[in-house]
């Protein structure tokens, strides 16, 4: 079983940063894809940006420029760093992977952590 625990949120004012983190327990050897998804009040889960075990990033056009994805492999952990936030960036932000390889065997699911909330208001 994989478990994620996502960190970092809080609220920030319209322009400021912040760093929420990502880290993956359980039996794992790897993780081919790790990713970030929020989903605002009302709205649909939508992909922020994700990363792959060979470091290949892709971001939603809203956050490209302003977030950057990072991981490190061996600890099985993903970070986003998020700069000129903006109010409509305010949502639950959930860690998610997929493609995990354990000692045993290969798990094609995705895997979502609690989320933390992300607020940017004056």
């Amino acid at each position: 079983q994989v478990q994620l625990v996502e960190s970092g949120g809080g609220l920030v004012q319209p322009g400021g940063s912040l760093r929420l983190s990502c880290k993956a327990s359980g039996r794992i050897v790897s993780i081919n894809v790790m990713g970030w998804y929020r989903q605002a009040p009302g709205k649909e889960r939508e992909l922020v940006a994700v990363i792959t075990s060979g470091g290949s990033t892709d971001y939603a056009d809203s956050v490209q420029g302003r977030f950057t994805i990072s991981a490190d492999n061996a600890r099985n952990t993903a970070t986003l760093q998020m700069n000129s936030l903006k109010p409509e960036d305010t949502a639950v932000y959930y860690c998610n992977c997929k493609g995990v390889n354990t000692p045993t065997r290969y798990s094609g699911m995705d895997y979502w952590g609690k989320g933390t909330l992300v607020t940017v208001s004056s």
